[in-house]
């Protein structure tokens, strides 16, 4: 089953709507552009928002639509982040990755949280990253200033994963591969890749899979609720700024063929077999 694990919403649906209906919604736009499976993805913000989301995708889930994509749990996109590689979050609701702060976000919805994108180099995280795997929960390195090293040691506290991949993270330097070069020369940690062919050039695809082996790289639609639902192209701020994806994974698909992909293995490996074998279904 095609499955996005990265996707805040699509057309005029968004995943900050706490409410249930919005989440059928999503996932009704997801199923009918051949998704079968969507990790709804929430934007860093209060706390106690964040909760009420969960809590409206909880209700979703409990009651899903015949005729909507499933949604196996949520992604957490923060808010253990940090600012100085916002892109195009909110960093004022970034907050220290502490437990506490993990037990107050989590709280009643453990289960529902599959996965998490923190910055591995705060101060905290490394234990943050071995407290969500006691969880069960899948931790996304992301939004992030660390170095090689410290990518590693978020790798060796149990992080499996990265957020789209070099998309607000710290570029490859020839004396410090960063959080970028680390993913692409890790042979274990999975990759997102944003193919929609505007975050990332088509060079650079081309390099990823030259570089990682194919069954750790998944593509994401990190799609976004949009303005002008038919306008073509990302989503960007009024300084230009990328904001997400426009359209659902099968957008992508152009693109990764472009760069002379198989079109069997983008539907049956990157969409399918390696985000379900990430998340564990």
């Amino acid at each position: 089953m095609v499955t996005d694990i990265h996707t805040h919403g699509l057309e005029d649906v968004s995943t900050s709507q706490a409410s249930s209906s919005a989440f059928r919604r999503l996932s009704i736009l997801h199923k009918q552009n051949g998704t079968h499976r969507i990790l709804p993805t929430l934007f860093p913000d209060d706390v106690t928002n964040m909760r009420h989301v969960m809590a409206a995708a909880a209700e979703a889930m409990d009651s899903p639509d015949e005729h909507g994509a499933e949604i196996v749990g949520l992604h957490l996109e923060g808010p253990f982040l940090n600012p100085d590689y916002a892109g195009a979050l909110d960093r004022q609701h970034f907050i220290s990755p502490t437990i506490d702060n993990l037990n107050r976000l989590l709280e009643d919805f453990e289960g529902l949280v599959k996965i998490i994108t923190l910055a591995p180099e705060l101060p905290g995280a490394l234990d943050l990253i071995s407290r969500c795997v006691e969880l069960g929960i899948k931790v996304s390195m992301g939004h992030s200033g660390a170095t090689y090293q410290e990518s590693l040691e978020g790798k060796q506290a149990g992080a499996t994963g990265i957020t789209h991949i070099f998309n607000a993270m710290r570029g490859i330097h020839h004396r410090e591969p960063g959080l970028a070069g680390f993913a692409l020369t890790d042979p274990d940690v999975y990759i997102e890749v944003i193919a929609d062919g505007y975050h990332i050039s088509d060079w650079a695809l081309e390099l990823i899979f030259r570089l990682k082996p194919g069954d750790r790289i998944i593509p994401v639609s990190d799609s976004v609720a949009l303005e002008d639902p038919i306008s073509k192209g990302p989503a960007r701020s009024a300084e230009g700024y990328l904001l997400g994806g426009a359209t659902a994974l099968s957008g992508c698909k152009k693109t990764l063929e472009r760069i002379g992909v198989d079109n069997q293995h983008i539907i049956s490996g990157l969409f399918t077999d390696n985000p379900n074998r990430y998340l564990g279904i």
